[in-house]
Order: C-alpha cells, then structure tokens, then sequence
C-alpha cells in the first residue's frame, strides 16, 4: 500500500493517464521537459509513462529520444523484488535524426524487474518520495508522490496489436521453409496459442 499512488520524476511534467498516451490512436502527448512516471494499484495493476534523452558522444547532433508507454500488472518476489508483467498492447515512439528511420513508432511488450524492493522518504520540498532500482540495482531516478490515488488508462487491453509471425512450411523435399507475415489481432489474456505459429513483439530497452 505505501507505493501504491502515481509517482513522477524530476519537475513532474511527465505523468501517466491520457494526457501522456493515447493507445487507440496510438499516440503521445509530448510533455514540456523528459521523465518517468509510475502509476501502481493495489490489485495489483501498474502504468508506465517515460520521456527519455540518450546522447551520442561521437556525434553530438544525434540525440535520440524515446516516449513510452505499458501497463499490466506487477507482483513482489520473496527477496522484495517487484516484476512487471506487460499486457500486450504498449507501444513507443523513437526518433533518431540520425537514422535511416528517423521516425518510428513499436510495440513495446517487455517483462521488467525492479531489483532490491524499493523504499519511500519524504523530501522537505517535494513531500513524499518513491526511489526504485533497475534490473541491474542501479538507481532510477527519485519519483515524487503526484497522486495518493493512481492516475491511469482504464486497466483493460486499448488497443489493437499488429505483430509479426513467423509461419513454418514443410515442403514435399522435407525442407522447411518461413515467411514473416503481419497480422492484425487484439491481444486477450486467453489467447489461443496456434501450432507452428510463433508471435514475436519487437522492444527496445
């Protein structure tokens, strides 16, 4: 219950709900400085937002930035780890103006793991405080207690997914053959699982 609440980083511009993602459209609203936002339920659902810079040192000019958004549901591990397990319908928009594609948006479906539990103190500016670590135990940046009551997207799948299969032929030599097809189908959490059939969703970390 105590991380339960949104939480956001930094001035705080970044927050999830709609007036960062629209997954229908899948779409953002592009805040006036870059962040992270958790939101977290007690049921247990979650809510990610992030707005991120990365820097390329041998070419200055090449600045990447990353918006992206996921939702499902969490739980904590016997050693206080906390696992994020996605729904299947969040995205990300990446643009690099110094790639082939300088602008293009993915789905982004990966599993995370916040390592070492987490812990709260209270700012004597900016009030309550949630501090969470990466995967690796490095430090995320320190989020600020927004709202006691999380502010989120309704916790049910918002979009449709377009994914890329890999469909497997035998031909009559014996020699197996495979062709990447895409296909658009709305994730459910009962989805079937079709034989020779393998679902791949794209992510960047």
């Amino acid at each position: 219950s105590v991380i339960v609440g949104t939480w956001s980083s930094g001035s705080m511009n970044v927050q999830t709900g709609s007036n960062f993602a629209n997954p229908a459209q899948t779409s953002f609203t592009y805040p006036n400085t870059s962040g992270i936002s958790y939101s977290l339920c007690g049921d247990p659902w979650y809510e990610i937002a992030r707005y991120r810079f990365t820097s390329n040192g041998s070419q200055p000019n090449c600045i990447t930035a990353v918006m992206n958004w996921v939702h499902g549901t969490y739980a904590q591990a016997d050693n206080g780890s906390i696992i994020l397990t996605p729904n299947g319908d969040g995205y990300q928009q990446i643009q690099d103006p110094c790639a082939a594609v300088s602008n293009f948006i993915e789905n982004y479906n990966d599993t995370e793991l916040l390592a070492n539990g987490y812990y709260t103190f209270t700012d004597p500016t900016l009030g309550l405080a949630l501090q969470l670590y990466a995967f690796d135990g490095s430090p995320l940046a320190p989020m600020y207690q927004v709202s006691s009551t999380p502010n989120m997207l309704p916790t049910q799948q918002l979009r449709n997914v377009t994914v890329a299969t890999q469909v497997i032929q035998r031909r009559g030599n014996g020699v197996q053959s495979s062709r990447r097809t895409l296909a658009n189908w709305t994730l459910a959490p009962t989805a079937a699982v079709v034989v020779f059939v393998l679902a791949f969703g794209s992510s960047l970390l």
